[in-house]
């Protein structure tokens, strides 16, 4: 399962039973990767927003969390690009598209995110649904 990061302002708001539910019950026992673009989207926002103190911290317990698995992304970057030229209707970031060529990956790879985008893209799974707690 990759995590997907959208920086709206829901995002500060999203319920955190979601997020502690997709980190700690991934689908089918699979273990939940964090990209290292997503990483770097996250710490970048959080240090513009809530300043370097927060966007450190945040960043230390991301990569310290034994439940994540990291992703260094310079092996995709060639295939995420092309995914990204080749989109669709979809209207994906280049960081999303590197997340959605991991997930098609796997079978089924489950993103998890509160960014429709996804939705719109065939290979993928996204959590948390209307059946997620």
């Amino acid at each position: 399962m990759l995590i997907a990061y959208h920086n709206t302002l829901a995002t500060f708001t999203m319920p955190r039973r979601h997020a502690r539910w997709c980190i700690s019950s991934p689908p089918n026992g699979g273990r939940a990767l964090l990209l290292e673009y997503v990483f770097l989207e996250v710490v970048t926002v959080l240090r513009a927003r809530r300043g370097l103190s927060l966007a450190s911290s945040v960043g230390g317990t991301l990569l310290a969390a034994r439940e994540i698995d990291f992703v260094p992304c310079s092996d995709l970057f060639l295939e995420a690009l092309d995914e990204f030229r080749q989109q669709g209707m979809a209207q994906l970031s280049l960081v999303d598209a590197a997340i959605l060529t991991v997930a098609r990956r796997s079978s089924p790879g489950f993103i998890a995110s509160f960014d429709d985008d996804f939705r719109a893209c065939e290979g993928a799974a996204v959590i948390p649904d209307a059946t997620s707690p």
